[in-house]
């Protein structure tokens, strides 16, 4: 049988792939969309990222496909009514990269609170901006809101915990009184609560139509001042002109924006030099560790969906 890879993946893996299967593996084959289309053609499996969008053409194409495989979580970039229409499983491989992503939220928090660690150039140059970043804030103590409480979520609440914050969550998909929360010593709250709360605020969510604009300037302004926006999630549900403007404005305290409504971002003049924002490019779910774990993953479930 033939497997196709459209992006990168441990290479350990895409071997224990390669002792079963025919396997073509080209990290680059997302952005050959001829030959992408020609080798859906023939493949039994198709596995993926997030830029790979399994729909329309490509969807239509996989006529002897079995199973997706998704290298992560999100499935924004996969009609998966239209895969298991087709009789194709989508796999997604939920819980390997919540490390990774917690991590992320937990570092990007306290960077954004202390506001301290942007100054090596002027330290090296001879300046001595003592004065000017002695007013960070420490993170004991903050409240955290965490919208979406699912893998991610639960994950990253325990980091926090760990280092003495106080974790609200919302779930729109969970009760008040869901196990999770007692379990996980973890209030439940109403969203507006959670928003008007928050020291930090960290979104866990899929983008859908009750996500989509969630975080548009009018909620934004309804965040604390001085509050930490963080997004790992999707694009599309945090308006990021909003971010910028209330940065500015010094109503935001911070914001680290880890995806964006098309990537690559393109250039822009709006958010060059916007102060105390953070912007990298859809890589918190990425890191050495979660990479293997996501792919060895993904490769076992595709074996056992194409025995």
């Amino acid at each position: 049988m033939q497997i196709v890879i459209s992006e990168f993946m441990d290479e350990r893996a895409v071997a224990q792939l390669q002792a079963r299967h025919d396997v073509v593996y080209e990290p680059a084959l997302v952005d050959d969309m001829p030959r992408l289309l020609q080798l859906a053609q023939t493949a039994n499996a198709l596995i993926v990222r997030n830029r790979t969008q399994v729909r329309g053409g490509l969807l239509a194409a996989l006529t002897r496909c079995k199973v997706i495989g998704r290298l992560g979580v999100g499935l924004d970039n996969i009609d998966v009514a239209g895969c298991e229409g087709k009789g194709m499983a989508v796999i997604p491989a939920t819980g390997a990269n919540a490390l990774s992503v917690a991590e992320y939220v937990i570092t990007a928090s306290m960077m954004l609170l202390r506001g301290a660690f942007a100054s090596s150039a002027d330290v090296a140059a001879g300046q001595w901006p003592r004065n000017a970043l002695s007013h960070g804030r420490e993170t004991a103590g903050k409240t955290m809101g965490i919208i979406g409480f699912g893998s991610i979520g639960r994950t990253t609440a325990q980091l926090a915990q760990g280092l003495g914050m106080d974790v609200i969550a919302f779930d729109a998909m969970l009760d008040a009184d869901a196990p999770v929360f007692q379990q996980t010593g973890v209030q439940c709250v109403a969203l507006q609560e959670l928003i008007a709360q928050s020291d930090v605020i960290t979104l866990h969510v899929p983008l859908v139509d009750a996500t989509r604009g969630l975080f548009d300037a009018r909620c934004i302004a309804s965040m604390k001042p001085g509050a930490v926006l963080i997004n790992t999630s999707r694009g599309h549900i945090v308006d990021l002109p909003a971010v910028a403007a209330s940065l500015r404005s010094q109503h935001l305290g911070g914001a680290a924006i880890d995806v964006f409504d098309s990537e690559p971002l393109a250039a822009s003049t709006e958010l060059q030099d916007c102060p105390n924002l953070l912007l990298t490019p859809h890589i918190s779910g990425v890191s050495t560790e979660s990479n293997e774990r996501v792919s060895f993953l993904i490769a076992e479930k595709v074996l056992e969906a194409l025995q």
